[in-house]
């Protein structure tokens, strides 16, 4: 269903419910998920954020861009992917993150807003 919406997504990726895609962009690159990434329930990925029709519109930064979720990344539980951001491989999104800077390659952050907590050590 999500690459007929245009998104592309690798093999041996999963996608729990819940999975929230909120865009603007009609770009057809503006969400691209690696290959054996995991998201888990309740993620929100959002290519787009600005407050529509309010008064306050021409006061308030809009926020627009591509988010890249590289190869076997991991965002947990309820965590939130702001727009512009790319996922490095192999990074760890802690659950209910929210993610405001690009995440590099095997790190894990966690918080809101996340922040590097650790690498992730492999052999």
């Amino acid at each position: 269903m999500y690459r007929n919406c245009g998104y592309k997504i690798g093999r041996h990726t999963y996608i729990a419910e819940g999975l929230t895609v909120a865009e603007k962009l009609e770009d057809e690159d503006n969400l691209i998920i690696g290959s054996r990434v995991a998201i888990g329930p309740n993620v929100t990925l959002l290519t787009s954020s600005d407050p529509n029709n309010s008064r306050i519109r021409p006061y308030v930064k809009i926020q627009r861009g591509r988010i890249l979720i590289e190869d076997d990344a991991w965002l947990g539980a309820g965590s939130i992917i702001m727009p512009d951001i790319t996922i490095g491989t192999g990074a760890v999104v802690g659950a209910g993150s929210v993610v405001t800077k690009n995440v590099d390659p095997y790190h894990i952050v966690a918080g809101v807003p996340a922040k590097i907590i650790k690498k992730v050590e492999m052999p």
